[in-house]
């Protein structure tokens, strides 16, 4: 309404929830995001971080660690790429002055806002945390109000200075204090965020786009292309196939036979076009069985993350996705910003020679994958993706297979029933480190889906009634060929608030 563009609405949206959902994300998180300015590829932003330059996988080694560390721990925190983020997205693709982008968050920050339920709840997590004080010191009940001054400075320093202002002003100053030797000023001098080309394939009839490693998003498009392959145009019924759960089990054998092998395949210097080439579907697709499940091994040894989406009346469109990784991330805070370090280093190995192995400069593989779709004229159709660790691809999968396979609008697609592969642990990361993953279906989900999945050897289990944790939280908008936007927020969200600002 104000003459801005999608870019724009993204970046203060997703400023704003760094505000006020410390537990999800923040400025000291990763980012990603596909943007739609023109026909063909979308434009992609890799504003994931890497590793500092002391990073040493001997030290952690010697010190008796097999994994990464979770929490605790700076070395858990690559250096943050959500501001260069911000910051390129609005230089490539914003149109109004960063500082009244920025706005709305610095309002929310200084001048306070309503503490959601989940905030309140999730407050505990922090105590013997050092160096978040305006967090720590509050005991809000839902509704107080709370204020972020350190944050609300940060906020208005990249607002007069840029990714300058933050990574080499008081931020900057204080993450190398509290790095003690993991980070250095050379680290923090060049932008974190790089435009890329993205991964894609046209499936059921459209092009379906996802950033390239680290991004896991390739799964998704594997995913897809798989079980295309094995049940063509025509998948079976989403609502339970006349009892049989055979649309159920073929998703879950096309998720499963994509990302069995993830842990050795995705990592910083892995080629995304040759994760979803036609020898990956065939291998995979040879695997599939209509009546049993396909025996793979992983290969290897819940989060804080949001999506949103925004289009703008021009026809641009964004998906963005920004995360700690788990819940307030390392639990490491920058000592007077405000800041919470995430923790996507857990997604480093630890192994000698690992393609993924924890070292300086290294960008750890991602759970984080959002979506964009176009149609073969190069047009925007839908802009989508979901909170959800590991499992954000498979939540990714089973809408593209409702909205372009199975011609379900995106308010029908967010909605409906899902499953999700889970190790048991209740970690969200270690689906494929973890040993066979067992299928976690939702309540609401059709009898035949348990049934079907069960009789073709899976295990299943059902969640409660009440139990929406670990199910996503998925958005999207679909745009007709007439222009119309048809969005949905899923209604799995434990709270929701619209704030005013102004």
């Amino acid at each position: 309404m104000r003459g801005g563009t999608a870019a724009d609405a993204a970046v203060a949206a997703s400023a704003a929830l760094a505000v006020t959902t410390p537990h999800m994300c923040g400025m000291g998180g990763d980012l990603f995001a596909l943007v739609h300015a023109a026909p063909g590829p979308p434009d992609v932003l890799d504003a994931a971080g890497r590793a500092g330059s002391g990073a040493d996988p001997d030290r952690l080694r010697a010190e008796g660690l097999r994994v990464m560390p979770f929490t605790g721990d700076v070395r858990a925190a690559p250096v943050p790429g959500c501001v260069d983020g911000w910051c390129a997205l609005h230089e490539r693709h914003g149109r109004l002055p960063l500082a009244e982008v920025l706005g709305p968050a610095l309002r929310l920050a200084t001048g306070g806002f309503p503490a959601s339920p989940l905030l309140v709840a999730t407050l505990p997590r922090l105590e013997g945390v050092e160096g978040c004080e305006e967090l720590t010191s509050i005991r809000p009940r839902p509704g107080d109000r709370v204020v972020r001054p350190g944050v609300a400075r940060m906020l208005a320093a990249v607002a007069e200075g840029g990714r300058d202002a933050f990574y080499r002003g008081e931020f900057g100053a204080a993450l190398l204090a509290v790095g003690a030797g993991e980070y250095t000023d050379d680290d923090l001098a060049e932008s974190g965020a790089s435009w890329r080309p993205p991964v894609g394939r046209r499936v059921w009839g459209h092009d379906v786009w996802t950033p390239p490693p680290v991004s896991q998003g390739y799964l998704s498009v594997l995913g897809a292309a798989v079980a295309e392959a094995v049940a063509g145009a025509d998948l079976p019924d989403p609502e339970g196939d006349g009892g049989d759960g055979a649309w159920a089990h073929l998703l879950v054998e096309a998720a499963r036979l994509a990302g069995h092998d993830r842990p050795a395949v995705l990592h910083d210097g892995a080629d995304g076009d040759a994760l979803v080439s036609d020898d990956r579907v065939a291998a995979a697709a040879a695997g599939f069985s209509p009546d049993r499940r396909a025996e793979v091994r992983g290969l290897g040894a819940g989060g804080g993350t949001i999506h949103l989406c925004a289009v703008d009346a021009e026809g641009t469109g964004v998906s963005l996705i920004q995360s700690n990784a788990s819940g307030y991330g390392s639990l490491v805070a920058v000592p007077g910003t405000g800041v919470l370090l995430h923790n996507r280093g857990v997604g480093f190995s630890l192994e000698p020679g690992h393609p993924a192995e924890y070292g300086p400069g290294r960008q750890p593989p991602h759970t984080l994958a959002p979506a964009l779709v176009t149609r073969p004229d190069g047009s925007l159709h839908t802009v989508l993706g979901t909170m959800g660790g590991d499992s954000q691809p498979q939540i990714v999968l089973q809408l593209l297979a409702r909205v372009l396979a199975a011609g379900e609008s995106i308010g029908r697609a967010v909605r409906a029933p899902r499953w999700v592969l889970a190790s048991g642990t209740g970690q969200g990361f270690d689906t494929w480190t973890a040993g066979e993953p067992i299928v976690r279906v939702e309540a609401d989900a059709p009898a035949a889906w348990v049934e079907g999945l069960r009789r073709r050897g899976h295990e299943v289990t059902v969640a409660s009634e009440l139990d929406v944790a670990g199910f996503g939280h998925a958005h999207g908008i679909t745009i007709d060929e007439d222009g119309t936007r048809i969005g949905e927020a899923d209604p799995r969200a434990i709270v929701g608030a619209a704030i005013a600002t102004a």
